[in-house]
C-alpha cells in the first residue's frame, strides 16, 4: 500500500485523506467549516452551521430503529499546526503530505491532523453508509478545539437533539474518558536595550534536533525530552564555563505541543571555540545516554554562523537563562485514585523569541 486511500476500511480512509488536503490549523477552519457543510448537504441531511462554524449534521434512523434514542457523535475541525524547521511548510496553504511508514499513517515533516481528523472521517463514514442500521444520528464538529474550545464554548443550548455523546477524540479504543484536561497558560515579555557585538568573539548556532515532540497532555508522561529544557540546560553551564554571549534563542511554537526543536544564536570568545564545540559534542552525549529510550533521533549540534548585530546584556542574560532553565517541565503528580492518570502536569512549549529588543 503506497496511499492512506488504499488502507481499510476504505469507508473511513477516503474521508481521513480528504481532510488532509484541507489546510485546517486552528481558528483558520473556514475551507473545512465549508467542505462538511457540502458533504452533509450533498447527502441530502440537514446540515447547520452556527455562527462560531460548528456544523451540525442529523442523520434519520434506518427503518425499524426509530424508537431508539439519538446519538451525538463529536469531533474537532481544527488541527495541531507543527513542522520541522528545516520543512517549507504553510499550514494555511499547503495539504498535509500522507506517509505510510512501518504500518503506521505519519506525515511528511509535519503533524498529521489525526487528531482529531480520524474521529471527524469516522463519523463522516457513519453519516454516509447505505447499509449501516442505527438510530438518529446527529454529527457534531467543533471549531478551536487545540486553541481555546471556542467552539464548545460557543454551541448554544438547545441546539442538539441527543441523548447519548460520543466524543471521537480519544486514542484508545476500548477506554471509557470520565474527565477533561484544563490548563492555564502563563506568558512573559521583558524588554531590554540590545549591546553591541563584543570584539573576540566567534557566532555559533545551537541546535536542538530529531525529538519526538507529541502532545503536552497525552505524551507528557511518556518521558521525553524538551528541545528548550535542554537547549537552556547546555547554555547555562556554557556561561559559566565559557563566558559565551547570547544573541538570539527561540523553541516551540504551540502550547499543547511539547518542543521537538530549539535554537540559539551565541557568541564565543575566539580562545575557547574548540572548548565549545567539545562542550556541544559532550552534551550530544549526555542526552543521548540520558534519552536513549525515549528520543532516539536526538541530535545536539552547533555549526559556525554570522555575527549578529547585538547581544542581550549580560544581566539579562544570566536571568534570561536561569529563568528558563527552573521553568518546571513533565509530570508533577499522579493520581492517587486512578492508576496511570496523570493529575498535574507543566509544558515549557515555547520560548518565543530572545531577538531584536524583547524577551517573550
Amino acid at each position: 500500500m503506497s496511499t492512506i486511500r488504499e488502507l481499510e476500511p476504505s469507508e473511513i480512509w477516503k474521508h481521513f485523506h480528504e481532510l488532509t488536503r484541507i489546510p485546517r490549523p486552528s481558528k483558520k477552519e473556514a475551507g473545512i467549516i465549508q467542505h462538511m457543510k457540502k458533504f452533509g448537504e450533498d447527502l441530502g441531511l440537514e446540515t447547520i452551521v452556527d455562527k462560531v462554524g460548528n456544523v451540525i449534521i442529523r442523520k434519520s434512523a434506518t427503518p425499524g430503529m426509530e424508537d431508539r434514542k439519538t446519538v451525538i457523535l463529536q469531533g474537532h475541525l481544527d488541527m495541531v499546526p507543527q513542522k520541522n524547521s528545516d520543512k517549507d511548510f504553510d499550514f494555511e496553504k499547503d495539504p498535509i503530505q500522507p506517509l505510510i511508514e512501518n504500518g503506521w499513517v505519519t506525515a511528511d515533516g509535519t503533524t498529521l491532523g489525526s487528531d482529531n481528523g480520524i474521529g471527524v472521517a469516522a463519523a463522516m463514514a457513519v453519516l454516509e453508509s447505505k447499509t449501516l442500521k442505527h438510530g438518529p444520528v446527529e454529527a457534531l464538529f467543533t471549531v478551536d478545539e487545540e486553541t481555546g474550545m471556542t467552539g464548545a464554548f460557543g454551541l448554544k443550548p438547545g441546539l442538539l437533539n441527543g441523548d447519548i455523546l460520543i466524543n471521537m477524540d480519544s486514542e484508545d479504543e476500548g477506554e471509557l474518558y470520565v474527565g477533561c484536561a484544563g490548563g492555564i497558560d502563563v506568558s512573559a515579555k521583558k524588554n531590554y536595550t540590545e549591546e553591541k557585538v563584543p570584539g573576540g568573539h566567534i557566532a555559533y548556532k545551537v541546535l536542538v534536533r530529531g525529538l519526538k515532540g507529541g502532545h503536552s497532555g497525552m505524551d507528557i508522561a511518556l518521558g521525553r525530552a524538551n528541545a528548550n529544557k535542554l537547549l537552556f540546560r547546555f547554555l547555562m553551564q556554557a556561561e559559566s564555563d565559557l563566558d559565551i554571549r547570547l544573541s538570539e534563542a527561540s523553541g516551540g511554537d504551540l502550547r499543547n505541543a511539547i518542543p521537538r526543536e530549539s535554537q540559539a544564536l551565541v557568541l564565543v570568545p575566539v580562545t575557547e571555540t574548540e572548548r565549545f564545540e567539545g562542550m556541544v559534542e559532550s552534551y550530544q552525549g549526555i542526552y543521548g545516554k540520558e534519552f536513549a529510550e525515549t528520543e532516539p533521533g536526538l541530535s545536539f549540534t552547533c555549526q559556525r554562523a554570522e555575527l549578529p548585530s547585538g547581544v542581550v546584556p549580560s544581566d539579562e542574560q544570566y536571568r534570561l537563562i536561569r529563568a528558563i532553565y527552573a521553568c518546571p517541565h513533565g509530570v508533577q503528580r499522579m493520581s492517587t485514585s486512578m492508576e496511570g492518570l496523570v493529575e498535574t502536569s507543566n509544558n515549557l512549549p515555547s520560548t518565543g523569541s530572545v531577538t531584536g529588543s524583547s524577551l517573550n
